[in-house]
């Protein structure tokens, strides 16, 4: 790639980059370059006005129209964004005005998998006092990248109880489920095996580490049942229903009798629902005639027994 050729502020100078004219003006002029330049010169225009533009929007068309290349000559100028290099990034008003545009950067440079980024996403992600969007954007940066460095920090927020945002260490967990690495079961299943009261109204949360766990594969591990069995029994519907889901998933010899209790005792319909199609998945229409047949079971399971052996045994 090269800018052999190219007047890169004269170019700039005639989108309007430099006046007062309105954002949605430049963004315009911005577009027509595509009639006039190839794809290696458009690049080059692209990076050359992310550095000097001001206002947000034409800088978060400007990443939209990087992210469409993903060139890697893009990354530093990214970067320089997110970590606000360009601007006083201890002054709140400015940090204010470009959390948007920071949050979309932080989707673009993992757009990129390049793994030299990590250090600065993880800046980012560690530093308390930044806005709690552009952390979320960096956590789940670091876990579509896949960078094994981010796996530590990551657990650290996920282990911070003093974390004020309770979104921050979800998007942390889930990052975790993406990586697959399995330094971070222990602290996954902590969050599970906390007690009833302490975390309910973290409900998000556990359900992010049961998906998480799933993710990176429990099959031998006895304190994972356990503690997917224990969540069988939260106060959480969603967290019971997503505790069958995974242990469905596994290979344990006791999942199959441990979500048939849950299916027996379970107050929520919904609940039985999906350990009922969940019984169906792992065994055969056994268990959809044993509801319909016994007299144990609601209504309305019944009929949604009977509307799953219409669809997929009628034939």
């Amino acid at each position: 790639m090269t800018e052999e050729g190219l007047n890169l502020e004269l170019i700039a100078k005639e989108c309007g980059l430099f006046t007062k004219t309105s954002s949605q003006k430049v963004i315009e002029q911005i577009d027509l370059l595509q009639e006039k330049y190839s794809q290696n010169y458009l690049v080059c225009i692209y990076n050359y006005m992310i550095s000097h533009a001001e206002e947000p929007d034409v800088i978060m068309h400007l990443i939209r129209c990087i992210d469409m290349y993903r060139d890697s000559s893009s990354l530093e100028y990214l970067v320089d964004i997110l970590l606000l290099k360009n601007y006083n990034s201890e002054d709140n008003e400015i940090k204010e005005k470009y959390n948007n545009v920071r949050v979309m950067c932080a989707k673009a440079i993992a757009n990129q998998k390049n793994t030299e980024v990590v250090s600065s996403l993880l800046y980012c992600l560690n530093n308390k006092n930044e806005n709690y969007r552009v952390r979320l954007a960096c956590a789940d940066a670091l876990g579509r990248i896949g960078d094994r460095f981010a796996v530590a920090p990551l657990i650290e927020v996920v282990k911070d109880e003093d974390e004020k945002s309770v979104y921050l260490r979800e998007s942390a967990v889930s990052a975790l489920g993406l990586l697959g690495d399995t330094r971070a079961i222990d602290p996954l299943v902590s969050i599970l095996e906390a007690k009833q009261g302490i975390m309910d109204k973290f409900s998000f949360l556990k359900e992010r580490a049961i998906e998480a766990l799933t993710k990176m594969g429990f099959n031998d591990n006895e304190r994972i049942f356990k503690a997917l069995k224990n969540s069988l029994s939260d106060e959480s519907s969603q967290v019971r229903i997503n505790a069958i889901e995974a242990l469905m998933e596994s290979e344990n010899p006791k999942a199959y009798e441990t979500i048939k209790k849950c299916l027996e005792q379970d107050s929520d319909i919904e609940v039985k629902k999906n350990a009922m199609i969940a019984l169906y998945n792992m065994s055969d229409r056994r268990i959809l005639d044993e509801v319909i047949s016994s007299q144990n079971y609601p209504d309305e399971l019944k009929v949604e027994a009977v509307e799953i052996l219409d669809e997929y045994e009628g034939e």
